[in-house]
């Protein structure tokens, strides 16, 4: 299975309830080993940083074994509108 950012917005948005993701491939040749990503669920809501990482890790657990480096930020709806407005 390849990894793209399609399929990795797809999960996120099916399993946690995501309204918005961004993913972005930041591998020097853009082979899919390294992604960004922004994640805005409310299922985050009065969740910890740690537990909302391991949310999309958990999520994600078939296709970070076959990435090398995986950030990502994990906002509310709240937050990411804050952001937004910044």
């Amino acid at each position: 299975m390849s990894v793209t950012p399609d399929l990795i917005r797809e999960k996120l948005i099916a399993e946690i309830g995501a309204i918005h993701v961004a993913v972005e491939d930041t591998s020097p040749n853009r082979c899919a080993a390294s992604f960004k990503v922004i994640v805005v669920s409310p299922q985050f809501e009065g969740k910890p940083l740690l537990q909302r990482h391991r949310m999309v890790n958990n999520c994600l657990a078939e296709e970070l074994k076959e990435i090398h480096a995986f950030e990502q930020k994990t906002l509310t709806p709240e937050q990411w509108e804050k952001q937004k407005a910044q």
